[in-house]
């Protein structure tokens, strides 16, 4: 699926040219699950994408169609946007209401929208769908909102129609990428900075786990809501704590009682990968992919251990990166329970990296194994008609 394709299907099924806008998925190097607690992240925008063909109807009715889904439809009043049944479609309808509660008015509108980022995968095809969806309304409404502002409009989106209580990485990573680099974000204040990531000298390799556990979303919120249980508990000893971002690990033990042992492996972990990310940003700057890789290791180790968010699939994968040749770091990558393993490899092993992962997958679990080679693109955009035609 790709823009030349979606344009070709939007004229063949409404008769003119559509508004044409990818939308990158992601990934994240470091800096897991610490968005929500108001930390550090470091992801990239990916050239894995959803595309969409848009364009206004002249009637009072938006038509969405899911080019990918056997081209499920919706049709629906633009007066009377709710969530339905259609998982897909509440994205959208999610991102229409965040317009509305704007003041926007919303006229009548056709939209057919596809793309190649694997569903599961820890990607986040969500966030561009979301992320995306907005980019093109803004544009083809012209209504002036800046990228900042669509970006928490797609998470508010996925918060209140998709029922997933995402931080703001995903849809900052799709809007803000820049190719070659990664970007550091502090969640609180959302300044940001680029570092770049030389695929000459390091690729970046998926490997899709082929699994995503129901557990996935449900845990997701359960993990934000024992977070929450920790920064009160701490508060109550600490006036200068508002969220995990303000916490030592010093305090963490010295209120390990009044935490719990739950709670306070999620805390442990939460302070302990902000201190990865910022040091994985300075390794970077000196362009030491070996400390990068080996917090990527000790990143993984924390989400398994403390967090309790990986999955026997994931550690499988990760295991088997430890031990071959020309590897820096492995670790999950995502929400967590299933997806896709993120892995730093020198450009000349990359094929026995391949091979290697994909028998030692069949081996320990009989499964089969998906890799994607990936880079780091710029974020969401229009797609010039000029250049498919």
């Amino acid at each position: 699926m790709d823009a030349e394709l979606l344009s070709a299907e939007f004229h063949r099924r409404f008769g003119h040219a559509p508004l044409l806008v990818r939308a990158p998925g992601r990934i994240n190097l470091i800096g897991e699950h610490t968005d929500y607690n108001l930390g550090f992240v470091l992801p990239g925008a990916i050239d894995r994408a959803i595309y969409f063909a848009i364009a206004c109807n002249h009637q009072q009715e938006a038509r969405l169609i899911a080019y990918d889904d056997q081209q499920d439809t919706l049709i629906i009043p633009v007066s009377s946007v709710t969530a339905g049944e259609k998982q897909w479609a509440n994205y959208l309808l999610g991102v229409i209401a965040q317009f509305q509660q704007r003041g926007i008015l919303v006229p009548g509108f056709d939209c057919i929208f596809g793309g190649d980022i694997p569903l599961g995968a820890g990607l986040s095809s969500s966030a561009a769908l979301c992320c995306g969806f907005a980019f093109a309304l803004n544009h083809l409404l012209d209504s002036g909102l800046d990228e900042l502002t669509l970006a928490k409009m797609a998470q508010s989106a996925e918060h209140t129609y998709a029922g997933v209580r995402t931080g703001l990485m995903d849809q900052f990573a799709s809007l803000f990428g820049k190719a070659g680099h990664v970007v550091r974000l502090d969640c609180r204040s959302l300044d940001y900075d680029y570092y770049p990531f030389d695929t000459a000298a390091c690729n970046i390799v998926l490997c899709n786990s082929g699994v995503k556990h129901s557990l996935a979303s449900t845990e997701y919120n359960t993990r934000r809501r024992e977070c929450e249980q920790g920064v009160d508990v701490l508060k109550r000893h600490y006036t200068e704590v508002s969220s995990l971002r303000d916490v030592t690990l010093a305090q963490l033990d010295a209120q390990l009682e009044h935490l719990g042992p739950v709670i306070y492996k999620r805390c442990k972990y939460v302070v302990e990968e902000n201190h990865r990310v910022e040091a994985a940003s300075q390794a970077l700057n000196e362009s030491d992919l070996t400390t990068v890789g080996q917090l990527m290791f000790a990143s993984h180790a924390g989400l398994r251990d403390e967090y309790e968010v990986s999955c026997c699939e994931l550690d499988v994968l990760v295991e088997a990166a430890r031990h071959l040749p020309g590897v820096f770091g492995a670790r999950m990558m995502g929400g967590g329970f299933g997806g896709c393993t993120i892995n730093l490899v020198t450009p000349e092993h990359v094929p026995a990296f391949e091979r290697g992962m994909k028998e030692a997958y069949q081996r320990e679990l009989g499964l089969s194994l998906e890799t994607y080679h990936t880079v780091l693109v710029d974020g969401v955009s229009r797609v010039d008609q000029d250049l498919i035609a």
